[in-house]
Parts: C-alpha cells; sequence; structure tokens
C-alpha cells in the first residue's frame, strides 16, 4: 500500500485532483451552511463585507473564475515550458523528478479549488421573485480564494525561475541521493560480516515486468521468522526486471501461495524514482555532464559545477559495500545486491570520458576529482584500485585527443599526483 501511495504521490496529477475534490466538498459545506443562515451573521455584524447585489455578486464571481482559469493556463503553460528545456537542453531522465515536484503540483491545486468553489456558488445564486438568494459569506470567501491564488501565482513566477536553473535541478539530485545514501549507510552498520552461501538455493521468478523500485522490508522479515529461511534479491534496485527472470531465492523450498505471498512484498514500477535508487543521480548527472560538453551545447561551467556534486557522492558510495541486508536486531534476514562500486564508476565515467576528454579544463577537473576520491575513507579496500583504474582511462583518452604540449604537460602533472604510471611518452603531435 506504501508503494502505491508513493506512485501515485508522484503524479502531476496527485495534489490537483485533491484540492478539487476538496473545492468542490467545500462549496456542497458553504450551501448546506447558507440554508441555515449563516450570512445572517455577517448583514446584521459586518455589513461592509456583504455583497447585499445579486448582479455584483454575480460579476464578481464570474471575473474570479475568468481570471484563476487564465492563471492555471499560463502555470501550466510554463510548467510544460521547464519540462521542455530539461529535456532537450539538460536530459529527459529528469523529466519524473520535475514532475513530482509537489509546490508546482499544490500550486494547480489551489486554483482548481478556487475555480470549482466559485463555480459552484455562483450556480448557488437562485433569484428569489424580484432579488436574489445572496450567498454573501461564501462570496467573500471565493474572493479571499482567489486572492489567495494571486500570491500563489507569484510564489509559482518565483519558484519556476529557481526551478529552470540546471545548479538547482543538479542540487535537488544531489540532495535526494545523499539523503537515500545516508540511509543505506546507516544500514550497513548493522549489517553482519558473513551470510550463508546461496549458490545452491530455491530460485524464483517474476511474474511482472518494470523497474524494481521498493520492497517491504518489514514484511519480509516477518515471513523470513514465521518460515525460517533466507532470502537473496537477485537483481538490483532500479534494474529493469523482464518477466520471468529470476528476481529472489530461499534458503529453504517454498509453496506456491508462500511464493505468491513473497512477491506481493515486490513493487516494480515504470519510471525510476533517487528516493528509491540512489544510483539514478549518478546516471542523471553524468547525462548532465555530457550533455553539457556535446558540440550542439557545448556548456563546460555546467559541466564542472556537475563535478563537484559527483565527487561527494562518490565519496559517500566509497562508504558503503557492495552487499546490502535487511537486517534486524542484529541478524540478516535478506541479502541485497547493489550496483558494484567499479560497475557504477564505469558507467558514470565512461560517457563522460567520452565528450570530455578533449576538453583540457574538465579533464584537469576531473583528475582533482580523483586525487580527491583517493584520500578519503572507503569501505573496501580495492576502491582505491578502481579509482586508479578510472583515472589511466582517463588521463590515456585526453592523452591521445590533445595536441597541445601545455596541455599534454597538465596532464603528465595530473598522472603524477595520481601516482600513476601511462603507458608511453607524452609528446605533442
Amino acid at each position: 500500500m506504501n508503494a502505491f501511495y508513493k506512485e501515485v504521490k508522484s503524479k502531476i496529477a496527485f495534489y490537483p485532483t485533491l484540492f478539487a475534490l476538496s473545492g468542490l466538498l467545500f462549496a456542497f459545506l458553504m450551501m448546506y451552511l447558507e440554508q441555515r443562515g449563516i450570512s445572517v451573521y455577517l448583514v446584521e455584524n459586518a455589513t461592509f463585507l456583504v455583497v447585499d447585489n445579486g448582479n455584483t455578486a454575480m460579476v464578481i464571481l464570474s471575473a474570479c473564475i475568468t481570471g484563476l482559469i487564465s492563471m492555471m493556463v499560463f502555470s501550466f503553460s510554463m510548467v510544460m515550458l521547464l519540462l521542455n528545456q530539461a529535456a532537450s537542453n539538460y536530459s529527459p531522465r529528469l523529466l519524473p523528478g520535475l514532475i513530482s515536484d509537489y509546490r508546482h503540483q499544490m500550486i494547480l491545486g489551489i486554483y482548481l479549488f478556487s475555480i470549482l468553489y466559485c463555480i459552484f456558488i455562483l450556480f448557488y445564486i437562485q433569484p428569489t421573485g424580484d432579488k436574489y438568494q445572496i450567498p454573501g459569506f461564501s462570496v467573500l470567501l471565493g474572493i479571499l480564494s482567489t486572492v489567495l491564488s494571486i500570491y500563489a501565482f507569484i510564489y509559482f513566477i518565483h519558484n519556476i525561475s529557481q526551478s529552470i536553473q540546471i545548479s538547482h535541478i543538479i542540487d535537488v539530485r544531489y540532495t535526494a541521493a545523499k539523503v537515500r545514501l545516508n540511509i543505506v549507510i546507516e544500514r550497513d552498520k548493522e549489517a553482519p560480516d558473513t551470510f550463508p552461501d546461496s549458490h545452491d538455493w530455491h530460485e524464483y521468478h517474476t511474474e511482472t515486468s518494470g523497474y524494481f523500485r521498493d520492497l517491504n522490508r518489514q514484511h519480509l522479515i516477518e515471513f523470513c521468522k514465521k518460515k525460517q529461511t533466507l532470502l537473496v534479491i537477485l537483481p538490483v534496485r532500479g534494474m529493469f526486471v523482464l518477466k520471468g527472470n529470476t528476481l529472489f531465492s530461499s534458503r529453504k523450498a517454498l509453496t506456491e501461495k508462500e511464493i505468491e505471498t513473497v512477491l506481493t512484498y515486490f513493487h516494480f514500477s515504470r519510471e525510476e524514482l533517487i528516493s528509491n535508487n540512489y544510483v539514478l543521480a549518478f546516471k542523471q548527472i553524468a547525462e548532465v555532464i555530457a550533455k553539457a560538453m556535446s558540440p550542439g551545447i557545448n556548456d563546460p561551467g555546467t559541466a564542472l559545477n556537475a563535478i563537484d556534486y559527483l565527487t561527494d557522492l562518490l565519496r559517500m558510495r566509497m562508504l558503503t559495500t557492495d552487499q546490502s541486508y535487511i537486517c534486524k536486531n542484529g541478524k540478516a534476514y535478506v541479502q541485497e545486491r547493489a550496483v558494484s562500486f567499479e560497475e557504477l564508476l564505469y558507467n558514470v565515467l565512461a560517457s563522460i570520458r567520452t565528450y570530455c576528454k578533449h576538453d583540457i579544463v574538465v579533464v584537469q577537473k576531473l583528475g582533482y576529482m580523483f586525487v580527491y576520491l583517493q584520500k578519503q575513507e572507503a569501505k573496501e579496500e580495492r576502491f582505491y584500485q578502481k579509482l586508479d583504474d578510472e583515472a589511466e582511462r582517463l588521463l590515456l583518452d585526453a592523452r591521445y585527443c590533445l595536441d597541445n604540449k601545455t596541455d599534454i604537460d597538465v596532464i603528465e602533472k595530473m598522472a603524477k599526483k595520481l601516482k600513476l604510471t601511462l603507458p608511453g611518452k607524452f609528446s605533442a603531435g
């Protein structure tokens, strides 16, 4: 149920739908209160707040509705412009995170709340003989909701002007990945030193296809306790799992009913979110760097800024292992496979090398990234060797790509700082 809630909440229509329904229900509530005479109190005690003319009330509400619809259309157009720019200039993979921005959804929801409320209150104004039945208090609330929508529109303009900046987009992804990595690091502290060998365990397959987004940790622990078994999750979280692929293995054989129970604890989706899979942030930042250095964009400044964020995320990743466990009271019940540090480092830097090897400034920045990471704490000693391997690949590619003697000297100095011995001699031309 929690997984379903997270998926629905990430949709752009989630908050607008809730606000629209709230506006509808609130309008009916005010109609009921008007029948109970709520406006009579205002007429007797605050006459200046009450619209006592039916035509005036209808004109005011009609103007509010027209203005709110215009603001909503403009705001929606701005959101589409933001998504289009992010897809064309940065990376299409950034779109799910932008769409799930709750602030944009809530602003659109405020518009819908006010529009629906004003429409139904407008319908409620009915002529009685030569006069109108004036819901004075309800009309006042309609005016106030319109004023609130205007302030929401001003905030929207401010927020959209920030959201469209690449530095803000990267920072949001970095922050989400940092939160997720901190959770993983804390869980690693409870991880056991050993876990039983699972090569001969009973394997079971998935009945659906999609991105392996999340799983119900507490229910898996309870299942393992009840059945006195251990489980190993075979696909990496965030990986696209095809129907029929091996999903998990169990130390004890499971019945068909037990298999179906375990499968309900896995959540698959058609999209990825950083809050469930920090690796996605590495991919998105790497794509931003590669896109920024592509011939069509050619924006080294963005690439340099993104490398800073990537450096800190790699530092945090070095504090975790390639295996994670679902534990309780120091005992591991489920083993999960994470993307190995070697695989993550290679996949992230392969595309960056391709587009950045011709720019000595970016290559130098990446070199300093490796120098920094080599001095940081690592969960496993072999991580340092993987850093050396990637640094060597980067400097070799840059050396054979660049012709300027000064640029080659920079690469040579960087190799010395990293204590690397590259094959062949550096020479211009």
